[in-house]
């Protein structure tokens, strides 16, 4: 190397030696160093946090006060930021984009999927499958404040073939869950639910006014003049003291899955059951071409919105579970969906990891329909109320009906 190719020599030794030595920084603008208590390096007085460790070495005084407002930058930087998804395929974070940063599956939209837990004994998932487009189903849950273990479940089934029967459901589900809460709590301090009858207690006024307030949302919420009117089901079940008290139309339903009882409490609506009940064997009847047909449903053009009510003991410890026929399609006995059950998780597991866990099989059975599990954790002489000695026959208000709408 050359000494043409030296850079010059001034880049550092003649500009220092022009300026002559550094001046003392004045101690009373500085002052001396003193240690980190967290990490022992040196920290002058006029830093707030020591730059090796990072520790805040004066926690008592204020630095960098301006006394002004705090900027529009600073507010924003500053504001919570929204707590984020967790992935359904691996559990990682869901970023804002709608993707996961672990994995990177797109998350479904709220409306696709969405879980509740209004208590620990309480919980479901309502979930979009895997076939169908959009989520038609629709849960609405409800609990008393604890120790009380008083609880509402509602699940509606938009009909597919209808006009904005993802709206009719959701409008179903969350009208009829209020009603039946304000019923709920106006039964307070009675072990049984005032329902000594079936077909004349309180609560089977609630669930018959739930059924018509519901039906009243649905006209409300949806397109007056479609060809085709907003249409859905309904399930509901309402746990007061030691009873679960139920109300159904269409072809969702009600399951009482406990250690002493495995018993399905509601009765469907559909050609399937009309079938079943002429004669023919439940798994030929449910897996026919019309099976899922239903004859009655909420909707502007229902002929029929009282539901059928009953109600049942709770004897032995386990599950109460409302769930739409995406899920009841691939077990439809009680003792095959006692058994997934089972799988999913014991009687003291989280509801929604039950519920999830059964959706989940569901789907990976086909998922051919949007698919609603809630279900309820029971126990034996609930609230401390005496066990009902047996089973109140279901109060029946079934009418045929005269037209039939296709779940597709």
């Amino acid at each position: 190397m050359s000494t043409e190719d030296t850079p010059a020599w001034p880049l550092w030794a003649t500009d220092h030696d022009a300026a002559g030595p550094a001046a003392p920084q004045e101690a009373s603008t500085l002052g001396l160093a003193a240690p980190c208590p967290e990490c022992g390096m040196p920290v002058r007085p006029d830093q707030r946090y020591c730059e090796n460790c990072g520790a805040d070495v004066h926690p008592d005084l204020a630095f960098g006060a301006s006394g002004g407002a705090a900027s529009e930058a600073t507010v924003k930087l500053n504001r919570p930021r929204p707590a984020r998804r967790a992935c359904l395929e691996c559990g990682g974070e869901v970023d804002a984009d709608g993707y996961c940063q672990t994995c990177g599956a797109k998350a479904p939209s709220p409306r696709d999927h969405f879980e509740a837990a209004p208590a620990s004994w309480l919980g479901g998932v309502c979930d979009r499958g895997v076939v169908h487009a959009r989520n038609e189903d629709a849960m609405a849950l409800w609990t008393a404040a604890e120790p009380d273990r008083s609880a509402v479940l509602v699940v509606c089934d938009g009909v597919s073939s209808s006009q904005d029967s993802d709206v009719a459901a959701m409008a179903a589900a969350e009208t009829a869950r209020d009603v039946l809460a304000d019923a709920v709590r106006g039964l307070a301090g009675s072990p049984d639910g005032g329902d000594t009858d079936p077909g004349t207690g309180p609560l089977h006024r609630a669930l018959v006014e739930a059924a018509a307030r519901a039906n009243d949302a649905v006209v409300a919420h949806t397109a007056p003049d479609s060809e085709n009117a907003a249409s859905c089901t309904f399930a509901a079940a309402v746990v007061v003291g030691d009873r679960v008290h139920w109300a159904g139309l269409g072809d969702s339903r009600v399951y009482l899955l406990t250690d002493t009882a495995q018993v399905q409490l509601s009765t469907d609506h559909s050609g399937a059951e009309e079938l079943i009940r002429a004669g023919v064997p439940r798994e030929q009847a449910e897996t026919g071409l019309h099976a899922h047909a239903i004859t009655r449903w909420l909707g502007r053009d229902a002929e029929d919105v009282v539901p059928d009510t009953g109600v049942h003991p709770v004897t032995g410890t386990g599950w109460l579970l409302v769930c739409t026929d995406g899920l009841w399609n691939y077990a439809s006995a009680p003792g095959a969906l006692a058994e997934q059950l089972l799988a999913a998780g014991s009687d003291g597991a989280d509801p929604v990891a039950v519920a999830s866990r059964l959706v989940k099989w569901a789907n990976a059975q086909g998922g051919k329909d949007n698919v609603t599990v809630a279900l309820a954790r029971l126990e034996a002489n609930l609230n401390g109320a005496s066990q009902a000695p047996t089973a109140i026959a279901a109060e029946s208000t079934d009418a045929p009906g005269t037209s039939v709408e296709e779940k597709i």
